[in-house]
Protein backbone atom coordinates (compact mmCIF):
# COMPACT_ATOMS: atom_id res chain seq x y z
CA UNK A 1 0.00 0.00 0.00
CA UNK A 2 1.38 3.41 -1.00
CA UNK A 3 1.86 6.14 1.61
CA UNK A 4 -0.99 8.11 0.02
CA UNK A 5 -3.32 5.12 0.18
CA UNK A 6 -2.26 4.48 3.78
CA UNK A 7 -3.06 8.08 4.72
CA UNK A 8 -6.49 7.91 3.06
CA UNK A 9 -7.20 4.60 4.78
CA UNK A 10 -6.27 6.05 8.17
CA UNK A 11 -8.63 8.97 7.56
CA UNK A 12 -11.66 6.77 6.92
CA UNK A 13 -12.52 6.47 10.56
CA UNK A 14 -15.36 7.05 12.94
CA UNK A 15 -14.54 9.72 15.52
CA UNK A 16 -16.87 10.09 18.47
CA UNK A 17 -16.55 13.10 20.76
CA UNK A 18 -18.17 13.25 24.20
CA UNK A 19 -18.85 16.87 25.10
CA UNK A 20 -18.70 20.13 23.18
CA UNK A 21 -17.95 23.69 24.39
CA UNK A 22 -14.26 24.57 23.82
CA UNK A 23 -12.32 21.29 23.77
CA UNK A 24 -14.77 18.96 22.04
CA UNK A 25 -16.03 21.49 19.50
CA UNK A 26 -12.53 22.60 18.47
CA UNK A 27 -11.45 18.96 18.13
CA UNK A 28 -14.37 18.17 15.85
CA UNK A 29 -13.88 21.22 13.62
CA UNK A 30 -10.14 20.62 13.34
CA UNK A 31 -10.62 16.95 12.50
CA UNK A 32 -12.96 17.88 9.67
CA UNK A 33 -10.46 20.36 8.28
CA UNK A 34 -7.94 17.53 8.11
CA UNK A 35 -10.25 14.90 6.62
CA UNK A 36 -13.31 14.93 4.40
CA UNK A 37 -13.72 11.17 4.80
CA UNK A 38 -13.98 10.73 8.55
CA UNK A 39 -17.38 10.39 10.19
CA UNK A 40 -17.49 12.78 13.15
CA UNK A 41 -20.22 12.78 15.80
CA UNK A 42 -20.44 14.93 18.93
CA UNK A 43 -22.61 13.84 21.87
CA UNK A 44 -23.61 16.57 24.30
CA UNK A 45 -25.72 15.96 27.41
CA UNK A 46 -26.96 19.55 27.53
CA UNK A 47 -29.02 21.51 25.02
CA UNK A 48 -26.11 23.56 23.62
CA UNK A 49 -23.07 22.25 21.80
CA UNK A 50 -20.83 25.30 22.07
CA UNK A 51 -21.54 28.40 24.13
CA UNK A 52 -19.53 31.20 25.69
CA UNK A 53 -19.35 30.02 29.30
CA UNK A 54 -17.09 32.95 30.18
CA UNK A 55 -19.90 35.29 29.18
CA UNK A 56 -22.43 33.88 31.64
CA UNK A 57 -21.82 36.43 34.45
CA UNK A 58 -22.37 39.24 31.94
CA UNK A 59 -25.59 37.62 30.74
CA UNK A 60 -26.79 37.53 34.35
CA UNK A 61 -25.76 41.18 34.65
CA UNK A 62 -27.71 42.03 31.49
CA UNK A 63 -24.58 43.33 29.76
CA UNK A 64 -25.22 40.56 27.23
CA UNK A 65 -28.91 41.01 26.53
CA UNK A 66 -29.96 37.86 24.71
CA UNK A 67 -29.24 34.16 25.17
CA UNK A 68 -28.56 33.71 21.46
CA UNK A 69 -25.51 35.96 21.75
CA UNK A 70 -23.86 33.33 23.96
CA UNK A 71 -24.14 30.60 21.35
CA UNK A 72 -20.78 30.14 19.63
CA UNK A 73 -22.06 27.38 17.32
CA UNK A 74 -25.23 25.38 16.82
CA UNK A 75 -25.84 21.81 15.62
CA UNK A 76 -27.11 23.29 12.37
CA UNK A 77 -23.88 25.23 11.86
CA UNK A 78 -21.78 22.12 12.51
CA UNK A 79 -23.86 20.16 10.03
CA UNK A 80 -23.93 22.80 7.30
CA UNK A 81 -20.39 24.10 7.58
CA UNK A 82 -18.45 21.03 8.67
CA UNK A 83 -20.65 18.02 7.88
CA UNK A 84 -20.42 17.04 11.55
CA UNK A 85 -23.31 15.38 13.34
CA UNK A 86 -24.19 16.90 16.70
CA UNK A 87 -26.53 15.10 19.07
CA UNK A 88 -27.56 17.37 21.95
CA UNK A 89 -29.43 16.00 24.96
CA UNK A 90 -27.60 12.71 24.45
CA UNK A 91 -25.78 11.32 27.49
CA UNK A 92 -22.93 8.84 27.08
CA UNK A 93 -23.51 6.21 29.75
CA UNK A 94 -20.48 3.94 29.42
CA UNK A 95 -17.44 2.96 27.36
CA UNK A 96 -16.65 -0.61 26.32
CA UNK A 97 -12.96 -0.30 25.50
CA UNK A 98 -12.58 -3.92 24.37
CA UNK A 99 -15.37 -3.70 21.80
CA UNK A 100 -14.69 0.01 21.05
CA UNK A 101 -18.28 1.08 21.62
CA UNK A 102 -20.12 3.56 23.81
CA UNK A 103 -23.66 3.38 25.15
CA UNK A 104 -25.65 6.56 24.52
CA UNK A 105 -29.00 7.61 25.95
CA UNK A 106 -31.32 10.02 24.15
CA UNK A 107 -32.55 12.09 27.09
CA UNK A 108 -35.73 13.12 25.29
CA UNK A 109 -36.92 9.68 24.10
CA UNK A 110 -35.13 7.55 26.71
CA UNK A 111 -33.79 5.31 23.95
CA UNK A 112 -30.33 3.76 24.50
CA UNK A 113 -28.15 2.94 21.52
CA UNK A 114 -24.68 1.53 20.92
CA UNK A 115 -22.16 3.53 18.92
CA UNK A 116 -18.84 2.17 17.67
CA UNK A 117 -15.66 4.22 17.34
CA UNK A 118 -12.21 4.14 15.83
CA UNK A 119 -11.19 7.13 17.92
CA UNK A 120 -12.95 8.43 21.01
CA UNK A 121 -12.38 11.91 22.49
CA UNK A 122 -13.52 12.72 26.03
CA UNK A 123 -14.31 16.39 26.56
CA UNK A 124 -16.45 15.85 29.62
CA UNK A 125 -15.40 19.08 31.33
CA UNK A 126 -15.75 19.73 35.03
CA UNK A 127 -18.32 19.94 37.79
CA UNK A 128 -18.74 22.69 40.40
CA UNK A 129 -17.31 21.93 43.82
CA UNK A 130 -20.21 21.26 46.19
CA UNK A 131 -19.06 21.05 49.82
CA UNK A 132 -20.74 18.46 52.10
CA UNK A 133 -22.12 20.95 54.60
CA UNK A 134 -25.57 21.20 56.24
CA UNK A 135 -28.19 22.69 53.93
CA UNK A 136 -26.16 22.27 50.74
CA UNK A 137 -29.16 20.78 48.90
CA UNK A 138 -31.58 23.57 49.77
CA UNK A 139 -33.41 25.27 46.91
CA UNK A 140 -31.86 28.63 46.18
CA UNK A 141 -28.28 27.32 46.18
CA UNK A 142 -27.02 27.44 42.60
CA UNK A 143 -23.88 27.27 40.47
CA UNK A 144 -23.10 29.07 37.22
CA UNK A 145 -21.95 26.56 34.60
CA UNK A 146 -24.64 26.60 31.93
CA UNK A 147 -26.99 28.95 30.13
CA UNK A 148 -29.81 27.30 32.07
CA UNK A 149 -28.13 28.29 35.34
CA UNK A 150 -27.86 31.90 34.22
CA UNK A 151 -31.48 31.96 33.02
CA UNK A 152 -32.60 30.75 36.45
CA UNK A 153 -30.70 33.53 38.23
CA UNK A 154 -31.99 36.14 35.78
CA UNK A 155 -35.59 35.04 36.37
CA UNK A 156 -35.22 35.18 40.15
CA UNK A 157 -33.80 38.70 39.96
CA UNK A 158 -36.43 39.90 37.49
CA UNK A 159 -39.24 38.41 39.61
CA UNK A 160 -38.05 40.46 42.56
CA UNK A 161 -37.40 37.36 44.69
CA UNK A 162 -33.68 38.00 45.06
CA UNK A 163 -32.35 41.14 46.76
CA UNK A 164 -29.36 39.66 48.62
CA UNK A 165 -26.90 37.14 47.22
CA UNK A 166 -24.14 35.31 49.07
CA UNK A 167 -21.26 34.17 46.87
CA UNK A 168 -19.29 31.25 48.27
CA UNK A 169 -15.83 31.54 46.76
CA UNK A 170 -13.59 34.35 45.55
CA UNK A 171 -12.36 32.99 42.23
CA UNK A 172 -12.87 34.59 38.81
CA UNK A 173 -16.50 33.53 38.43
CA UNK A 174 -17.35 34.74 41.94
CA UNK A 175 -15.68 38.10 41.32
CA UNK A 176 -17.34 38.65 37.95
CA UNK A 177 -20.71 37.68 39.39
CA UNK A 178 -20.22 40.09 42.29
CA UNK A 179 -19.71 42.96 39.86
CA UNK A 180 -22.69 42.07 37.69
CA UNK A 181 -25.03 41.51 40.62
CA UNK A 182 -24.09 44.82 42.23
CA UNK A 183 -24.74 46.58 38.94
CA UNK A 184 -28.24 45.07 38.99
CA UNK A 185 -28.89 46.53 42.42
CA UNK A 186 -28.31 43.31 44.36
CA UNK A 187 -26.65 43.33 47.80
CA UNK A 188 -23.66 40.96 47.69
CA UNK A 189 -21.70 39.15 50.40
CA UNK A 190 -18.63 37.17 49.33
CA UNK A 191 -17.35 34.43 51.64
CA UNK A 192 -13.87 33.05 50.93
CA UNK A 193 -11.96 30.55 53.06
CA UNK A 194 -8.56 31.83 51.88
CA UNK A 195 -6.94 35.09 52.98
CA UNK A 196 -7.37 36.57 49.50
CA UNK A 197 -9.55 36.53 46.39
CA UNK A 198 -8.36 35.18 43.01
CA UNK A 199 -5.81 32.60 44.12
CA UNK A 200 -3.99 32.78 40.77
CA UNK A 201 -2.40 35.92 42.21
CA UNK A 202 -0.04 36.17 45.13
CA UNK A 203 -1.77 37.69 48.20
CA UNK A 204 -0.30 41.17 47.96
CA UNK A 205 -1.32 41.48 44.30
CA UNK A 206 -4.95 40.69 45.13
CA UNK A 207 -5.30 43.68 47.45
CA UNK A 208 -6.46 46.17 44.76
CA UNK A 209 -9.24 43.76 43.78
CA UNK A 210 -10.35 43.42 47.38
CA UNK A 211 -10.33 47.19 47.89
CA UNK A 212 -12.41 47.63 44.74
CA UNK A 213 -14.98 45.09 45.92
CA UNK A 214 -15.35 46.84 49.27
CA UNK A 215 -15.50 50.29 47.63
CA UNK A 216 -18.41 49.12 45.50
CA UNK A 217 -20.39 47.84 48.48
CA UNK A 218 -19.52 44.13 48.48
CA UNK A 219 -19.39 42.68 51.99
CA UNK A 220 -16.09 40.78 51.74
CA UNK A 221 -15.47 38.02 54.29
CA UNK A 222 -12.00 36.46 53.96
CA UNK A 223 -10.34 33.71 56.02
CA UNK A 224 -13.78 32.29 56.74
CA UNK A 225 -15.12 29.27 54.86
CA UNK A 226 -18.74 28.15 54.55
CA UNK A 227 -19.97 25.88 57.35
CA UNK A 228 -23.60 25.51 56.27
CA UNK A 229 -26.84 27.13 55.13
CA UNK A 230 -30.16 27.98 56.77
CA UNK A 231 -33.38 27.25 54.90
CA UNK A 232 -36.44 29.38 54.18
CA UNK A 233 -39.97 28.55 53.06
CA UNK A 234 -39.81 31.33 50.49
CA UNK A 235 -36.64 31.11 48.39
CA UNK A 236 -35.31 27.93 49.99
CA UNK A 237 -32.27 29.52 51.60
CA UNK A 238 -32.13 32.46 53.98
CA UNK A 239 -28.58 32.59 55.33
CA UNK A 240 -25.03 31.34 54.88
CA UNK A 241 -23.17 30.36 58.05
CA UNK A 242 -19.39 30.63 58.19
CA UNK A 243 -16.89 28.52 60.10
CA UNK A 244 -16.34 31.37 62.54
CA UNK A 245 -20.06 31.36 63.35
CA UNK A 246 -21.00 34.48 61.40
CA UNK A 247 -24.39 34.44 59.68
CA UNK A 248 -25.09 36.41 56.51
CA UNK A 249 -28.75 36.72 55.40
CA UNK A 250 -29.41 36.03 51.72
CA UNK A 251 -32.12 35.12 49.23
CA UNK A 252 -29.79 33.18 46.93
CA UNK A 253 -26.41 31.46 47.26
CA UNK A 254 -24.00 31.17 44.35
CA UNK A 255 -21.49 28.35 44.76
CA UNK A 256 -18.24 29.56 43.19
CA UNK A 257 -15.70 27.41 45.03
CA UNK A 258 -14.05 26.15 41.89
CA UNK A 259 -14.51 23.02 39.81
CA UNK A 260 -13.24 19.47 39.71
CA UNK A 261 -12.79 17.22 36.65
CA UNK A 262 -15.84 15.26 35.51
CA UNK A 263 -14.20 11.84 35.25
CA UNK A 264 -17.12 9.47 35.80
CA UNK A 265 -16.96 7.93 32.32
CA UNK A 266 -13.17 7.65 32.32
CA UNK A 267 -13.04 6.12 35.80
CA UNK A 268 -15.73 3.54 35.04
CA UNK A 269 -13.86 2.59 31.86
CA UNK A 270 -10.65 1.98 33.81
CA UNK A 271 -8.62 4.78 32.25
CA UNK A 272 -5.63 6.01 34.23
CA UNK A 273 -6.34 8.94 36.51
CA UNK A 274 -3.86 11.36 38.04
CA UNK A 275 -3.27 12.22 41.69
CA UNK A 276 -5.13 15.50 41.27
CA UNK A 277 -8.27 13.71 40.13
CA UNK A 278 -8.06 14.38 36.40
CA UNK A 279 -7.69 12.03 33.44
CA UNK A 280 -4.02 11.33 32.85
CA UNK A 281 -2.93 12.11 29.27
CA UNK A 282 0.39 12.34 27.46
CA UNK A 283 1.53 15.37 25.45
CA UNK A 284 -0.51 14.09 22.49
CA UNK A 285 -3.66 14.19 24.64
CA UNK A 286 -3.86 10.38 24.50
CA UNK A 287 -5.12 8.52 27.56
CA UNK A 288 -3.88 5.15 28.81
CA UNK A 289 -5.99 3.63 26.00
CA UNK A 290 -4.39 4.24 22.59
CA UNK A 291 -7.80 4.75 20.96
CA UNK A 292 -9.09 7.28 23.49
CA UNK A 293 -8.08 10.92 23.85
CA UNK A 294 -9.15 13.46 26.49
CA UNK A 295 -9.08 17.28 26.46
CA UNK A 296 -10.17 20.29 28.50
CA UNK A 297 -11.14 20.65 32.14
CA UNK A 298 -11.25 16.88 32.68
CA UNK A 299 -7.52 16.27 32.13
CA UNK A 300 -4.31 16.76 34.05
CA UNK A 301 -1.49 18.38 32.09
CA UNK A 302 2.02 19.56 32.83
CA UNK A 303 2.76 23.00 34.19
CA UNK A 304 5.02 24.71 31.64
CA UNK A 305 7.21 26.28 34.33
CA UNK A 306 7.48 23.65 37.06
CA UNK A 307 6.83 20.50 35.04
CA UNK A 308 4.38 19.32 37.69
CA UNK A 309 0.97 17.87 36.92
CA UNK A 310 -1.75 20.48 37.20
CA UNK A 311 -5.43 21.21 36.58
CA UNK A 312 -6.13 24.40 34.62
CA UNK A 313 -9.82 24.80 33.68
CA UNK A 314 -9.42 27.52 31.05
CA UNK A 315 -10.99 27.77 27.60
CA UNK A 316 -7.75 28.63 25.78
CA UNK A 317 -5.81 25.49 26.75
CA UNK A 318 -8.94 23.35 26.19
CA UNK A 319 -9.29 24.64 22.65
CA UNK A 320 -5.62 24.02 21.86
CA UNK A 321 -5.82 20.52 23.34
CA UNK A 322 -8.80 19.76 21.12
CA UNK A 323 -6.83 20.78 18.04
CA UNK A 324 -3.87 18.66 19.07
CA UNK A 325 -6.03 15.59 19.69
CA UNK A 326 -7.51 15.99 16.20
CA UNK A 327 -4.04 16.33 14.68
CA UNK A 328 -2.81 13.15 16.35
CA UNK A 329 -5.94 11.19 15.43
CA UNK A 330 -5.31 12.18 11.82
CA UNK A 331 -1.69 11.09 11.93
CA UNK A 332 0.04 14.42 12.40
CA UNK A 333 2.93 15.08 14.76
CA UNK A 334 1.48 17.51 17.27
CA UNK A 335 2.23 17.90 20.97
CA UNK A 336 0.84 19.97 23.82
CA UNK A 337 3.64 21.93 25.45
CA UNK A 338 1.89 22.41 28.82
CA UNK A 339 -0.02 25.23 30.47
CA UNK A 340 1.08 28.58 31.86
CA UNK A 341 -2.24 29.45 33.44
CA UNK A 342 -2.45 32.79 31.65
CA UNK A 343 -5.60 34.52 32.86
CA UNK A 344 -7.34 37.87 33.20
CA UNK A 345 -10.22 39.01 35.39
CA UNK A 346 -11.96 42.38 35.67
CA UNK A 347 -13.70 43.51 38.86
CA UNK A 348 -15.44 46.88 38.59
CA UNK A 349 -12.63 49.32 37.76
CA UNK A 350 -9.71 46.94 38.36
CA UNK A 351 -8.24 44.36 35.99
CA UNK A 352 -5.90 41.61 37.16
CA UNK A 353 -3.90 39.30 34.90
CA UNK A 354 -1.24 36.65 35.44
CA UNK A 355 0.89 34.14 33.59
CA UNK A 356 3.34 31.46 34.60
CA UNK A 357 4.16 30.47 38.17
CA UNK A 358 3.22 32.62 41.12
CA UNK A 359 5.39 32.82 44.21
CA UNK A 360 3.07 30.54 46.19
CA UNK A 361 3.52 27.77 43.62
CA UNK A 362 7.30 28.13 43.55
CA UNK A 363 7.50 27.92 47.32
CA UNK A 364 5.14 24.97 47.51
CA UNK A 365 6.89 23.03 44.74
CA UNK A 366 10.31 23.23 46.35
CA UNK A 367 12.08 22.65 43.03
CA UNK A 368 12.68 26.21 41.94
CA UNK A 369 14.04 27.85 45.06
CA UNK A 370 16.56 30.17 43.40
CA UNK A 371 14.25 32.88 42.21
CA UNK A 372 13.84 36.60 42.75
CA UNK A 373 10.97 39.02 42.31
CA UNK A 374 10.65 42.71 41.57
CA UNK A 375 7.73 45.10 41.95
CA UNK A 376 7.12 48.24 39.93
CA UNK A 377 4.25 50.67 39.37
CA UNK A 378 4.62 52.35 35.97
CA UNK A 379 1.90 54.27 34.16
CA UNK A 380 0.03 52.43 31.43
CA UNK A 381 0.95 55.17 28.97
CA UNK A 382 3.11 58.28 28.88
CA UNK A 383 2.66 60.42 31.97
CA UNK A 384 2.49 63.67 30.02
CA UNK A 385 -0.55 62.43 28.09
CA UNK A 386 -3.80 62.84 30.08
CA UNK A 387 -5.30 59.81 31.78
CA UNK A 388 -2.28 57.66 32.61
CA UNK A 389 -3.18 54.94 35.13
CA UNK A 390 -0.63 53.03 37.23
CA UNK A 391 -0.05 49.31 36.73
CA UNK A 392 1.20 47.30 39.70
CA UNK A 393 3.47 44.68 38.16
CA UNK A 394 5.25 41.74 39.79
CA UNK A 395 7.88 39.85 37.80
CA UNK A 396 9.38 36.57 39.04
CA UNK A 397 12.59 35.25 37.48
CA UNK A 398 15.40 32.77 37.96
CA UNK A 399 18.47 34.05 39.80
CA UNK A 400 20.78 31.76 37.83
CA UNK A 401 20.04 32.97 34.31
CA UNK A 402 17.20 35.49 34.43
CA UNK A 403 14.64 33.19 32.85
CA UNK A 404 11.13 34.56 33.33
CA UNK A 405 9.07 32.31 35.61
CA UNK A 406 5.88 34.31 36.04
CA UNK A 407 4.25 37.71 36.12
CA UNK A 408 1.19 39.35 37.66
CA UNK A 409 -0.27 42.76 36.98
CA UNK A 410 -3.15 44.78 38.45
CA UNK A 411 -4.51 48.12 37.33
CA UNK A 412 -7.23 50.03 35.54
CA UNK A 413 -5.83 50.10 32.00
CA UNK A 414 -3.31 48.22 29.84
CA UNK A 415 -2.87 45.29 32.22
CA UNK A 416 -3.71 42.35 29.95
CA UNK A 417 -1.58 43.73 27.12
CA UNK A 418 1.57 43.55 29.24
CA UNK A 419 0.83 40.07 30.58
CA UNK A 420 0.17 38.80 27.04
CA UNK A 421 3.62 39.99 25.97
CA UNK A 422 5.29 38.37 28.98
CA UNK A 423 3.28 35.18 28.41
CA UNK A 424 4.74 34.86 24.91
CA UNK A 425 8.20 35.62 26.30
CA UNK A 426 7.82 32.75 28.79
CA UNK A 427 6.64 30.44 26.01
CA UNK A 428 9.81 31.20 24.04
CA UNK A 429 12.08 30.67 27.05
CA UNK A 430 13.03 34.34 27.24
CA UNK A 431 14.88 36.10 30.04
CA UNK A 432 14.52 39.45 31.74
CA UNK A 433 17.31 40.68 29.47
CA UNK A 434 15.03 40.00 26.51
CA UNK A 435 12.30 42.11 28.11
CA UNK A 436 14.79 44.98 28.33
CA UNK A 437 15.20 44.85 24.57
CA UNK A 438 11.58 44.08 23.60
CA UNK A 439 10.42 46.48 20.91
CA UNK A 440 6.93 47.63 21.85
CA UNK A 441 4.68 49.91 19.84
CA UNK A 442 4.71 53.44 21.21
CA UNK A 443 2.53 56.51 21.01
CA UNK A 444 1.82 58.56 24.13
CA UNK A 445 -1.82 57.45 24.44
CA UNK A 446 -0.80 53.78 24.38
CA UNK A 447 2.55 53.44 26.11
CA UNK A 448 5.84 55.12 26.99
CA UNK A 449 9.15 54.99 25.19
CA UNK A 450 10.09 52.56 27.94
CA UNK A 451 7.01 50.35 28.13
CA UNK A 452 6.11 48.76 31.49
CA UNK A 453 7.34 45.45 29.99
CA UNK A 454 10.71 47.06 29.25
CA UNK A 455 10.77 48.61 32.71
CA UNK A 456 10.14 45.25 34.35
CA UNK A 457 13.01 43.74 32.36
CA UNK A 458 15.33 46.62 33.22
CA UNK A 459 14.58 46.50 36.94
CA UNK A 460 15.13 42.73 37.05
CA UNK A 461 18.24 42.87 34.87
CA UNK A 462 19.74 45.55 37.12
CA UNK A 463 19.19 43.22 40.06
CA UNK A 464 21.03 40.37 38.32
CA UNK A 465 23.89 42.64 37.24
CA UNK A 466 24.31 43.88 40.80
CA UNK A 467 23.45 47.46 39.87
CA UNK A 468 20.27 47.43 41.94
CA UNK A 469 20.58 45.06 44.92
CA UNK A 470 17.10 44.70 46.40
CA UNK A 471 15.31 43.77 49.56
CA UNK A 472 11.63 43.14 50.24
CA UNK A 473 9.44 44.69 52.90
CA UNK A 474 8.81 41.35 54.57
CA UNK A 475 12.58 40.85 55.04
CA UNK A 476 13.21 44.03 57.05
CA UNK A 477 14.16 43.78 60.73
CA UNK A 478 13.94 46.23 63.61
CA UNK A 479 17.68 46.90 63.40
CA UNK A 480 17.58 47.84 59.71
CA UNK A 481 18.57 51.38 58.79
CA UNK A 482 15.77 52.72 56.57
CA UNK A 483 16.27 55.72 54.33
CA UNK A 484 13.21 57.38 52.75
CA UNK A 485 14.29 59.48 49.74
CA UNK A 486 10.88 60.99 48.97
CA UNK A 487 10.08 64.66 49.38
CA UNK A 488 9.17 65.85 52.91
CA UNK A 489 5.47 66.33 52.05
CA UNK A 490 5.30 62.70 50.90
CA UNK A 491 7.11 61.54 54.03
CA UNK A 492 4.65 63.44 56.23
CA UNK A 493 1.69 61.76 54.52
CA UNK A 494 2.92 58.36 55.68
CA UNK A 495 6.21 56.58 56.26
CA UNK A 496 7.77 53.57 57.92
CA UNK A 497 8.40 53.99 61.63
CA UNK A 498 12.04 54.78 62.26
CA UNK A 499 12.78 55.80 58.67
CA UNK A 500 15.14 58.72 58.07
CA UNK A 501 14.01 61.18 55.41
CA UNK A 502 16.66 62.61 53.08
CA UNK A 503 15.10 63.66 49.76
CA UNK A 504 16.93 62.45 46.66
CA UNK A 505 17.96 65.96 45.46
CA UNK A 506 19.69 66.59 48.82
CA UNK A 507 21.33 63.17 49.11
CA UNK A 508 24.79 64.01 47.76
CA UNK A 509 25.13 66.97 50.13
CA UNK A 510 24.06 64.95 53.20
CA UNK A 511 26.13 61.79 52.85
CA UNK A 512 27.71 62.53 56.23
CA UNK A 513 24.38 61.81 57.95
CA UNK A 514 24.30 58.22 56.68
CA UNK A 515 26.19 55.49 58.60
CA UNK A 516 28.89 53.63 56.69
CA UNK A 517 29.07 50.66 59.05
CA UNK A 518 25.50 49.45 58.38
CA UNK A 519 23.48 48.27 55.41
CA UNK A 520 21.27 51.08 54.16
CA UNK A 521 17.80 50.08 52.92
CA UNK A 522 16.11 52.69 50.74
CA UNK A 523 12.62 53.31 49.49
CA UNK A 524 10.62 55.94 47.64
CA UNK A 525 7.08 55.86 46.25
CA UNK A 526 7.53 53.15 43.60
CA UNK A 527 11.24 52.27 43.48
CA UNK A 528 12.67 54.55 40.81
CA UNK A 529 14.06 57.40 42.93
CA UNK A 530 15.39 54.91 45.45
CA UNK A 531 17.21 53.15 42.59
CA UNK A 532 18.89 56.46 41.73
CA UNK A 533 19.81 56.78 45.39
CA UNK A 534 21.23 53.25 45.40
CA UNK A 535 23.58 54.19 42.56
CA UNK A 536 24.68 57.39 44.32
CA UNK A 537 25.39 55.64 47.60
CA UNK A 538 26.98 52.57 46.02
CA UNK A 539 29.39 54.71 44.03
CA UNK A 540 30.25 56.53 47.25
CA UNK A 541 31.16 53.34 49.09
CA UNK A 542 27.96 52.61 51.01
CA UNK A 543 26.42 49.16 51.35
CA UNK A 544 22.84 49.60 50.13
CA UNK A 545 19.71 47.77 49.04
CA UNK A 546 16.59 49.06 47.32
CA UNK A 547 13.25 48.00 48.81
CA UNK A 548 11.43 46.72 45.74
CA UNK A 549 8.22 48.47 44.77
CA UNK A 550 8.58 51.23 47.34
CA UNK A 551 5.81 52.68 49.49
CA UNK A 552 3.08 51.58 47.07
CA UNK A 553 4.01 47.92 47.50
CA UNK A 554 4.30 48.38 51.27
CA UNK A 555 0.75 49.71 51.42
CA UNK A 556 -0.55 46.72 49.47
CA UNK A 557 1.15 44.30 51.83
CA UNK A 558 0.07 46.26 54.92
CA UNK A 559 -3.58 46.20 53.84
CA UNK A 560 -3.36 42.45 53.24
CA UNK A 561 -1.99 41.84 56.72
Amino acid sequence: MSSTESQKSSERRRILIVGGVAGGASCAARARRLSEDAEIIIFEKGPHISFASCGLPYYVGDVIKEEKNLLVATPELFRGRFNITVKVRHEVLSIDRKRQVIMVKDLESGRVTEESYDALVLATGSKPVKPPVPGIDLPGIVSLRTIEDSNLIRRLIENGKVKRVAIAGGGAIGLEMAENLVKRGISVTMVEMLSQVLSALDPEMAVPLQKSLIAHGVNLCLNNGVAGFEGSDDTGVQAVITKSGKKFPCDLVLLAMGVRPDIGLAKAAGLELGKLGGIRVDDRMRTSDVRIWAVGDAVETRDFITGEWTLVPLAGPASRQGRIAADVIMGRESRFRGVQGTMVCKVFDITAAATGANEKALRAGGKLTRYEKVYLHPGHHAGYYPGAKPISLKLIFSLSDGQILGAQAVGQEGVEKRIDVISMAIQKGSTVFDLEEAEMCYAPQFSSAKDPVNMAGMVAANVLRGDNPIKHWEDLTDSTFILDVREPFEFNQGHLDGAVNIPLPALRSRLGEIPRDREINLYCAAGQRSYYAVRILSLNGFKVKNISGGWLTYNQQKVRE
